[in-house]
């Protein structure tokens, strides 16, 4: 077979997918708009609610702590309800907390219910990626593209909605995310079967044990050392940009389209040609020089605005490239060890968007993005430095 009809066949294969992961893969667009629906708003919540920016922050801090803890139980309970039960829990609880959230008169109220929302989240999320994983034609590495494709698409659509829906009220993308999540619960009750549970059930102390493999544990120290920088682009940037709810929104739908665009396509094509390591390495070390350029020029709203949508080039690739290395890197279930990596990653999820605030209100405005880069540098060298813990990654993907 040439290499054309290769391509062709995996194409064909990347559209002619069981009716169900297609399900599993709107429901997924529609979860992970509840990320980026929160960004315009941002600067609204603090001037409404008389927050400061570090409290505001903590509407990610919550919500990523409490999706990173929540992951050790992920596998516990989709081992008991099965996937579909999980899915649809985790959802209901999104629906309760993100309504809550919009019902809120007080910060304090919004960053507890986000933690709720977290929750919800973390239930979804880790059990979504196993199920598309597990049920896809095309294997690990298609799946995952699909997986990407579909955070990518719901980080996109959602800054977009949330600027729409906020500059009504910055209680709007909250009920907004409420309703589309109760869209996603019915499409998943009415059209997913019933998966079949797995024959051992999960221990909760099933992802820490993973984390015994060094090659993941590496994995996810990269992960919570660049989700610092991640979170700190999309915490604090909002907040030198000067743009209203509508500017913030168009600025991080074209970060997402970026993030969306090359997750599917670029992560495949650099992976084939460098390898997963190589090419995990030079994305990370071109995000740290991107928030290098916003700490410079903080000062120019043009610059930052265009980093940021930059930034997506580089993540959506790099989100790629980790999460199929996390799926092979070591001898335990997909559902483990996206719940042990996760639950690393959330937790530099949580820090990143406090950290970059509480360095502006105590030094300036620079320090965060200069302290964001250093971060990202640093998950570089872990990788690099981890090389003979999963280079192994780079030979069953065949490089």
């Amino acid at each position: 077979m040439s290499k054309r009809e290769e391509l062709l066949t995996a194409q064909n294969q990347q559209v002619k997918q069981p009716l169900v992961v297609w399900v599993i893969f709107a429901a997924t667009i529609i979860s992970f708009m509840g990320l980026g629906l929160v960004d315009p708003i941002l600067p609204a919540i603090a001037e409404k609610l008389h927050a400061s920016p570090s409290q505001v922050s903590l509407l990610f801090s919550s919500y990523n702590l409490i999706t990173g803890v929540a992951m050790l139980i992920t596998g516990v309970v989709s081992s008991r309800i099965g996937i579909k039960w999980t899915l649809l829990t985790g959802i209901l609880f999104t629906i309760c907390f993100s309504a809550l959230a919009g019902s809120s008169h007080g910060i304090w109220q919004i960053v507890g219910f986000r933690g709720g929302w977290g929750l919800g989240n973390s239930l979804f999320i880790a059990t979504a990626l196993s199920a598309i994983v597990g049920l896809a034609l095309g294997g690990t590495a298609k799946a995952i593209i699909l997986y990407e494709a579909a955070i990518g698409l719901g980080i996109s659509v959602g800054p977009l909605l949330g600027g729409e829906l906020g500059s009504i009220s910055w209680r709007g993308p909250f009920y907004g995310v409420s309703v589309l999540m109760v869209v996603a619960f019915l499409a998943l009750l009415l059209k997913m079967p019933q998966v079949e549970k797995p024959k051992v059930k999960s221990s909760i102390l099933d992802p820490i044990k993973a984390l015994k493999y060094p090659g993941l544990l590496r994995l996810g120290l990269t992960a919570f050392l660049y989700n610092i920088g991640f979170f700190t682009l999309m915490a604090f940037a909002p907040f030198v940009m000067h743009l209203d709810e509508h500017g913030l929104g168009y600025v991080f739908l074209g970060w997402g389209l970026c993030l969306a665009i090359t997750s599917v396509f670029a992560a495949p094509k650099l992976q084939a040609k460098f390898g997963t390591i190589k090419s995990m390495c030079m994305m990370l070390i071109l995000f740290a020089l991107t928030l290098l350029s916003m700490g410079i020029w903080t000062n120019s709203s043009s610059i930052v605005i265009i980093c940021v949508i930059v930034a997506g080039l580089f993540l959506g690739t790099n989100n790629t490239l980790i999460t199929t290395a996390v799926m092979q890197v070591a001898p335990v279930e997909r559902a483990t060890a996206s719940a042990a990596y996760s639950f690393v990653r959330f937790i530099g999820g949580a820090i990143g968007p406090w950290l970059a605030n509480k360095l502006a209100e105590t030094y300036n405005p620079h320090v965060p993005f200069i302290t964001g880069a250093g971060f990202v540098f640093l998950a570089m060298i872990v990788v690099a430095l981890g090389r003979k813990h999963i280079q192994h990654v780079d030979k069953i993907s065949g490089h």
